[in-house]
């Protein structure tokens, strides 16, 4: 059994230019971004002449021992987490991604989502193409080697205006370093300074595990080029408006993280207090769903005058977890990540913070767990408005009839998760949280996708036509 609270995460991404060492640091970056993708990483290092990649499904920690990393020489290189938001989940799919091409070997590595990658995939294999992964990634790498430019930065110039989606990408060759950013801007991507070199990461986060400092975002439609201790920007021959995850914030980055130009640990903070401007609760503490929302929860304690308190402990060495059906125990999933504080909640009213609410069976649990524990009231308090569509942009997210605010009013949700009283942030106070609003993408919360989906098959993908009245589906009992 696996346990699931919360939209898995993305991928994440790591580059570093001229530095000796580099696979080295990036094993270390890889594990400040380990929260970005836990199901494979790998990386690929340059000597100036050989590409090297390793990669393995699991945890950095067990994938790159002093041993392996050693084998990956050179100056440059690149490191990858995983997620799979496309492609099914094999060792195949993860990356790096390294082939060999007319002009070298070649490296990428991804975050983000390709939302045309299907036809570009099927058009590409009716001239002759043969794939070697499920994943979209790939359909980027069939697109190089097409191409007649001779540098690569050329070749990706010409060949991204004809994807749409969400990329944050790093391309490697032998003696060169290309991170590019989508022209909406979808995913993170920052640069930042190592002694007389760049690095390039998904967050600030990974810089700070290996010294070097942030200096600012890789711009949406910007291509970057490192190589020798030198940065030159190009700019992608197409502008969009730019529509960053707002959900970056509420809770895939880490809170010390600089993320689309801003703290993540301030915009969570101001949500928290915003909420509680908005929705106050006549109660005894405030406690927080570790830990994605550990700082809304202080945020809110602080405009309420509650006292924060850690009433609900989660247990960090979970991993995935069998649970046999013998054992017939209810919430068992729920039992082995969070535990209450009896001490703390027994008799007590009690405002629960968490960043989202997603299917809704977990907090259901966790709400049950409170009450045993003691809680005399349980008042719900969510740091983002009502998650009512999927993402397809390089989160994977449940389809639409199993996200539980996109076919239940607020006073439903209410009654099926049993707490006394339930209020979500509005989309207004995120977007304050967030500052300057007009730049992020909500459509998880209004269904307004910047991107369109006209090349995806419609029955597969309802949510998708505007006005299609999606099938209510019923909320599930104990």
């Amino acid at each position: 059994m696996s346990f699931t609270r919360h939209w898995r995460e993305e991928c994440g991404v790591v580059g570093l230019a001229s530095i000796p060492g580099a696979a080295e640091l990036a094993s270390l970056a890889l594990h400040a971004l380990q929260h970005r993708g836990q199901e494979s990483a790998g990386i690929t290092s340059s000597d100036g002449h050989r590409l090297r990649t390793y990669k393995k499904m699991g945890l950095v920690a067990d994938i790159f021992d002093e041993e392996n990393t050693k084998k990956l020489q050179g100056d440059y290189a690149i490191g990858h987490v995983r997620y799979s938001t496309s492609g099914s989940s094999h060792i195949l799919n993860a990356q790096p991604l390294q082939v060999a091409s007319h002009r070298g070997a070649i490296s990428l590595a991804h975050n983000g989502n390709l939302v045309n990658a299907p036809e570009l995939r099927v058009e590409m294999e009716a001239s002759g193409s043969i794939f070697s992964t499920t994943s979209d990634s790939e359909v980027i790498l069939h697109m190089l080697a097409r191409s007649r430019a001779i540098a690569c930065e050329d070749a990706l110039l010409e060949l991204l205006p004809r994807i749409k989606g969400a990329y944050s990408l790093l391309v490697m060759t032998r003696d060169r370093l290309i991170a590019v950013r989508d022209p909406h801007g979808f995913r993170p991507l920052c640069i930042g300074r190592y002694k007389d070199s760049y690095v390039v990461a998904s967050e600030s986060c990974a810089f700070d595990i290996i010294g070097a400092q942030y200096l600012r975002d890789v711009e949406p439609g910007e291509m970057i080029v490192l190589g020798d201790g030198e940065l030159s920007s190009r700019r992608l021959g197409v502008q969009e408006k730019e529509n960053c995850c707002i959900f970056e914030h509420v809770y895939f980055s880490r809170p010390d993280s600089q993320v689309f130009g801003s703290s993540v640990e301030t915009v969570r903070r101001r949500s928290g207090e915003i909420l509680g401007r908005e929705a106050p609760a006549e109660a005894d503490l405030v406690c927080a769903v570790p830990d994605s929302s550990n700082t809304a929860a202080l945020g809110y304690a602080k405009a309420t005058g509650l006292p924060f308190e850690l009433a609900l402990i989660r247990n960090h060495y979970v991993g995935r977890t069998f649970i046999s059906p013998a054992q017939k125990v209810r919430d068992m999933s729920v039992r082995i990540k969070f535990n209450p504080v009896k001490e703390v909640v027994e008799g007590k009213r009690v405002v629960m913070i968490d960043d989202s609410v997603v299917r809704g069976t977990t907090m259901r649990k966790l709400v049950k767990l409170m009450k045993a524990a003691g809680a005399k009231e349980v008042h719900l308090r969510i740091a983002s408005p009502p998650v009512t569509h999927p993402c397809f942009y390089g989160i994977d997210t449940p389809v639409r009839n199993e996200l539980i605010a996109s076919s239940h009013t607020v006073e439903e949700i209410t009654t099926y998760l049993r707490v006394d009283s339930l209020h979500y942030l509005s989309r207004d106070g995120l977007l304050e949280a967030a500052g300057d609003g007009d730049r992020y993408c909500d459509a998880c919360f209004t269904g307004n996708y910047p991107v369109s989906f006209a090349a995806l098959d419609q029955t597969e993908f309802p949510q998708q036509s505007a006005g299609v009245n999606i099938q209510v589906k019923p909320l599930p009992s104990d």
